[in-house]
């Protein structure tokens, strides 16, 4: 566990176990105490990293909004990496977490050995893009003016009112952990990386040329997050989907051990070789010929 300094800010590391190298990056209500599920569970084959992102402490807090952004956010993950004397890195993202890993792939492939996108996708899909962006800069605004990110709604929210169902001491811990986050750097956050990332579908030719293998994830119930994770799957050959019934947004938590055994057989798959590009042949949209047929 340390601090390193990171594109003009100290970021919190902590590494957990030995093997090739597997980096975590966390959701906007998350942090790096989110994946402990996983780590425990991949610590034993794996050199497990997770982080605390710009903003969230013990991670730094800065204070000039400007120092916040997307394209920071890809580069600290890279700063990572180089501060780790690591050459290449399976990566695992959820939410805000899984477009910096596709965002990192895209820009980076010769460091990356696959990508796990959980979650990914809110404020990407076109219909629903323009209200995701007033909600995000009004949630930021509310933030700034109480001083706080004391929003009881937030927790219980459509898409992680789920893991309250479920479990409900695991969703308290996580209610727990968001209301001791900085409402600056959440606040930044919100409008410098959520509000400010481009949606996934401008990078819809970049997104078809990626080859490394990618595991897509999401709940059935992750309305902001479906159509853009179809839109992605459809996008990217290398690309596979995994969607579980019944849950929301925070598929790490609600259900860990079917998240750790997806990922699982996707590392085994690709181990083996058998995780391949989509054949040209499964594409068309005929229920009864083939696309070079239809």
């Amino acid at each position: 566990m340390a601090h390193h300094d990171i594109n003009g800010a100290r970021l919190w590391v902590e590494v957990t176990g030995d093997g090739p190298p597997l980096v975590f990056a966390h959701e906007f209500g998350g942090d790096h105490r989110s994946w402990r599920h996983q780590v425990d569970h991949f610590k034993s084959r794996f050199r497990c990293i997770t982080y605390a992102a710009r903003g969230y402490p013990p991670s730094d807090v800065p204070e000039d909004e400007d120092t916040y952004g997307q394209d920071i956010a890809t580069a600290d993950l890279l700063g990572i990496l180089d501060a780790l004397d690591i050459d290449k890195a399976h990566l695992i993202g959820l939410s805000m977490g899984a477009y910096t890993c596709l965002r990192f792939a895209m820009a980076n492939p010769e460091r990356t050995s696959s990508v796990v996108a959980a979650s990914g996708g809110s404020g990407s899909c076109p219909a629903t893009r323009d209200g995701f962006l007033a909600e995000t800069i009004a949630l930021a605004d509310q933030m700034l003016a109480q001083g706080n990110v004391d929003f009881p709604g937030f927790a219980g929210s459509a898409t992680r009112i789920q893991l309250k169902l479920k479990n409900p001491a695991g969703w308290q811990e996580f209610a727990d952990h968001f209301a001791e986050h900085s409402a600056m750097g959440s606040a930044y956050t919100l409008r410098r990386v959520q509000a400010g990332r481009p949606s996934l579908y401008d990078f819809e030719d970049a997104l078809a040329a990626v080859s490394t293998p990618v595991l897509l994830m999401i709940g059935d119930e992750d309305e902001p997050c479906i159509d853009t994770n179809i839109f992605l799957k459809r996008t990217m050959p290398a690309a596979g989907l995994v969607v579980f019934p019944k849950s929301g947004h925070l598929i790490n938590l609600e259900d860990p051990a079917g998240f750790n055994a997806a990922i699982d057989s996707f590392h085994a798959a690709i181990g083996s070789g058998q995780w391949s590009r989509r054949n040209a042949s499964s594409t068309g949209t005929s229920a009864y010929l083939s696309s070079e047929d239809a």
